[in-house]
């Protein structure tokens, strides 16, 4: 009877352990917890059956399995380097970088199996397409707008792969030996052809100054004349108004003062120790002296 009663026991508590052990592992496999930064791909029977977002997630045990765990964090694929060949026949080596994150993960794990692959090979087609239209100066010159294309055809050729891709960037745009000396001569050629004409303007405007300054000059130099020419025929009309007042009196006063005025520079000048005057000099000093003291000499 004992060991019948711990059989019956055992048997019922194994089987409440056994129920306790399956209801533990259902509820395991029955939650998923996502991370922020990953999305899974559930699969019933190996068809496609949900995509669990971050957060707690319920599924079916034995039924549903979690089949891929993708990141939704953006990437930057390594920096890759493909030569090009612009309109122009001119060899360059264009390195590029890119960084895309995974916006539809069951497009991305079900319609393409090495997307980093794939989208580097479509970068580097569509750089060398888009080069190839272009002019060497124009793809040294155009980048942003270069870059900006590439950015928009990359979109529309990974469009069905569930990616999104946030930034296309060319690094560095290397030429080869041969057109990196050819442009290096073209250079300094547009260089020593600036420096001939900086020079020839500054010549020109040397010129046009020198012209300007004597042409200044002129003018300054006529208008002391007409003031000259202006006192002088003023002094003459004094003069003439002075002879018809006083008479001839007045002229030769004016005449003798003048004759004063000049001995008396003669007199001023350095190293003069002996001046000789003529006579008339001393008739001219006696009839100012006359004049002034209104008597005139016979």
């Amino acid at each position: 009877m004992n060991e019948e009663l711990i059989l019956s026991l055992l048997s019922e508590n194994l089987v409440y352990v056994l129920a306790t052990l399956f209801l533990v592992l259902c509820l395991f496999l029955g939650v998923r917890i996502v991370p922020q930064s990953e999305k899974y791909v559930v699969e019933r029977f190996g068809r496609l059956r949900a995509v669990l977002g971050p957060g707690i997630n319920f599924i079916v045990p034995f039924m549903d399995v979690v089949r891929h765990k993708v990141s939704v964090l953006e990437r930057q694929l390594p920096n890759e380097s493909q030569d090009a060949i612009t309109s122009d026949n001119a060899l360059v080596q264009v390195e590029t970088s890119v960084f895309y994150r995974v916006t539809e993960p069951e497009r991305t794990v079900y319609r393409i199996r090495d997307v980093d692959g794939a989208v580097q090979t479509t970068i580097a087609g569509i750089v060398r397409s888009e080069i190839g239209k272009m002019e060497l100066d124009e793809v040294q010159s155009n980048r942003t707008h270069l870059i900006g294309q590439i950015k928009v055809l990359v979109e529309e050729a990974v469009d069905d792969w569930g990616i999104e891709v946030t930034r296309a960037e060319i690094l560095d745009v290397n030429l080869d030996v041969a057109t990196r000396e050819a442009m290096l001569q073209q250079l300094n050629a547009e260089r020593a052809r600036r420096a001939s004409v900086t020079e020839a303007e500054g010549q020109k405007r040397a010129v046009e100054l020198n012209a300007d300054a004597e042409l200044y000059a002129a003018e300054q130099a006529a208008k002391a004349r007409r003031i000259t020419a202006d006192a002088e025929a003023y002094a003459t009309q004094v003069v003439a108004e002075a002879i018809n007042t006083h008479g001839i009196e007045s002229a030769q006063f004016q005449v003798a003062l003048k004759q004063v005025e000049a001995v008396t520079e003669i007199a001023r000048g350095e190293g003069q120790q002996t001046i000789v005057l003529p006579s008339s000099a001393m008739d001219a000093f006696g009839e100012a002296f006359g004049m002034l003291t209104g008597k005139r000499r016979a």
